[in-house]
């Protein structure tokens, strides 16, 4: 009885923690540039360093995002990306700078559809 009660009280908590997360939809996000300025992007733009765009590896093209770091930018996805280790956003260098994530370079950042 009691190992069934301890059973039950940790998945409530592990249900609580994955629905607060899923609600925050948080992903772990880096920046983007210099190097790859002025080169073609997945959806065939020119990819501008300066420009608030970001890369995703599924979500459809022109998907807008609300993403959210020391403050807020609005952001449509132009590429594919990024494709190192568990990140999930790629920014490009303007949408970086405008929410601060240019020093810390990755972070968890807040995201929402728009």
């Amino acid at each position: 009885m009691f190992i069934k009660s301890l059973s039950t009280i940790a998945a409530a908590v592990l249900l609580s923690v994955s629905t607060s997360a899923s609600a925050t939809n948080s992903m772990l996000s880096s920046w983007y540039g210099g190097y790859f300025h002025g080169r073609t992007t997945a959806n065939g733009e020119t990819y501008d360093m300066y420009g608030l765009t970001a890369a995703h590896k599924t979500l459809p093209f022109g998907t807008k995002l609300r993403v959210c770091y020391q403050g807020c930018v609005d952001v449509y996805v132009n590429d594919r990306g990024p494709y190192i280790g568990a990140r999930e956003l790629d920014l490009s260098y303007g949408a970086a700078r405008e929410i601060g994530l240019i020093k810390p370079g990755v972070d968890y950042v807040s995201v929402s559809h728009i």
